[in-house]
């Protein structure tokens, strides 16, 4: 009873205190008595506990931190740790977000030339509702040249470009860091393949060798004017630079579709600046929509424009699919006009972004899997699928991964999260932060540093290499010489207890893509 009246009477904030002043008595005490190294260290750690607990008491920001000092702060630290702790000690092979242990760990196997080979049999469950899987074939074939690659560029283009079918997405150099952005164009070049820039414009890092696509968002970095709208002058002169082989203009992303981006003025760099056309250290704001055009005709026209100043580039545009009577408009105008892109990128509602609100991330766009499918067969429909390349974007790091996407309409694909594992990402969760551990997506040179061009480059030109090796054996086991021999008949999920359905049943019934993509 009486501890019961002791702990009534007195604040855990109270007797935390106590016993700190106590300890702190101690210490001078004993100082004053020996003098010992000991003694010093006591008081020292007594007097800084002392400060800390001060602190918490009257501080009016945190509860919790006022109601138990000290003690509180370990609720902070443990927050802080929590994705790290649960990644290396709790988490199982299949149980993490949004790429599962083993699906980083084949990127990182992959990306040394380490083994690629998994034990003792499969740790998914096949017969869980949503299990996805590939018929093999028992003649299958042998493929010896896995340098896969399509030619995107209709009889409007005059430039066409001879693509990978796996690519860099776009990732601006402001959200990575220098030397990010450097391994990753140069391993492009190593490995032949593409890098596109994202929004933020062409830096000097992204000019290092590799092929580069031209991303054109919102706020027109790169080729805007001083009242922040299109420049034909600055376009016409960056969009012919010799690395430049396609322009992409950007309507939405996956994990932000119509949200706009915002540079703080911090962060707004001389040299960022430069870069993007703008005025150093102010506060930028990317629109949610683009101000060149504000229907589906003028953005065909636009389209048009931009391939006529970049002396007849490939041009496309890249969309999160949201209302599909707005992407139906789009077809409809470039019937219409007989004007169309040489690409779409088709941007899942599930790919990555450094930073976006919880809603846009989680609650808008549609999933890749769908919007392939209704782009593809929108498309077929109005006679333009063999005229019109689809380009996919959306978690695409496995062979099973491109392949999917292909048997459901995809000619290429693009891959940013497998490109920044490839880095030495960790999946620490931190890029919106600006204190990404591995020097990846942050600015602060203390942690880019660390980041060695030379070795990175060849992880990012091996993880891409023994990607399409693998894709070759993953296609050859189907009965396939090429990827764009895939069949949606050869995809199968399964859709409730002892049911499968195949993608061609689930998602084109009688319709022969293959025939139409030809």
């Amino acid at each position: 009873m009486f501890h019961k009246k002791f702990l009534n009477r007195f604040t855990f904030g109270q007797l935390t205190l106590a016993l700190i002043v106590l300890y702190l008595l101690y210490s001078v005490l004993s100082f004053i008595l020996y003098h010992s190294t000991a003694s010093i260290v006591n008081l020292f750690i007594s007097g800084f506990l002392a400060i800390l607990a001060l602190i918490d008491i009257n501080q009016t920001k945190h509860t919790i931190r006022k109601n138990y000092p000290l003690f509180a702060r370990f609720r902070y630290i443990f927050e802080e740790i929590r994705p790290e702790m649960r990644q290396y000690f709790w988490e199982g092979e299949l149980d993490g977000k949004p790429f599962n242990r083993r699906e980083r760990s084949i990127v990182y196997q992959r990306a040394k030339n380490e083994k690629q080979t998994v034990s003792f049999g499969m740790q998914d469950d096949p017969n869980r509702i949503g299990y996805e899987w590939a018929s093999h074939s028992v003649y299958p074939k042998q493929v010896t040249d896995t340098n896969f690659r399509t030619l995107i560029g209709s009889d409007l283009c005059s430039q066409p470009y001879n693509a990978s079918i796996y690519n860099i997405s776009a990732m601006s150099y402001g959200a990575l860091s220098k030397r990010a952005i450097t391994s990753l164009n140069e391993g492009a070049k190593i490995g032949g393949f593409a890098h596109n820039t994202g929004e933020g414009g062409i830096s000097q890092y992204h000019r290092s060798g590799g092929d580069l696509i031209w991303q054109i968002g919102t706020g027109y970095f790169g080729c805007r004017d001083e009242k922040g709208f299109f420049s034909d002058k600055l376009f016409e002169e960056r969009s012919n630079y010799p690395e430049v082989k396609m322009i992409e203009l950007k309507l939405s992303q996956g994990a932000k579709p119509g949200h706009g981006g915002l540079l703080p003025a911090e962060k707004n760099t001389p040299e960022i600046a430069k870069i993007r056309s703008i005025t150093p250290h102010t506060t930028v704001h990317s629109p949610s929509g683009h101000t060149a055009f504000s229907n589906p005709l003028e953005l065909i026209h636009f389209l048009a424009k931009l391939r006529k100043l970049s002396n007849g580039k490939p041009i496309g545009f890249k969309i999160c699919i949201g209302r599909k009577d707005e992407f139906l408009d789009i077809i409809k105008a470039i019937v219409d006009t007989n004007i169309y892109p040489d690409f779409i990128t088709i941007d899942g509602a599930e790919g990555g972004t450094g930073a976006a609100p919880l809603e846009f991330i989680d609650y808008m766009g549609m999933a890749l899997n769908d919007a392939l499918v209704y782009a593809n067969k929108t498309l077929i429909e109005n006679g333009l699928r063999n005229k019109i390349k689809i380009m996919a974007s959306g978690r695409i790091i496995s062979a099973f991964d491109i392949a999917k996407a292909m048997a459901l309409g995809a000619d290429a694909c693009y891959s940013a999260r497998g490109m920044m594992f490839a880095l030495g990402c960790i999946q620490a969760l931190q890029c919106d932060s600006g204190h990404c551990p591995v020097g990846i997506a942050t600015q602060d040179e203390s942690l880019y540093k660390g980041l060695d061009v030379t070795d990175k480059r060849k992880r990012v030109a091996s993880f891409h290499m023994n990607t399409m090796k693998a894709l070759g054996e993953f296609i050859s086991a189907c009965g396939y010489e090429k990827p764009s021999q895939i069949d949606p008949k050869t995809f199968h999920k399964r859709v409730d207890h002892g049911v499968n359905k195949s993608f061609q049943e689930m998602y084109f019934g009688e319709l022969d893509t293959r025939k139409a993509k030809a």
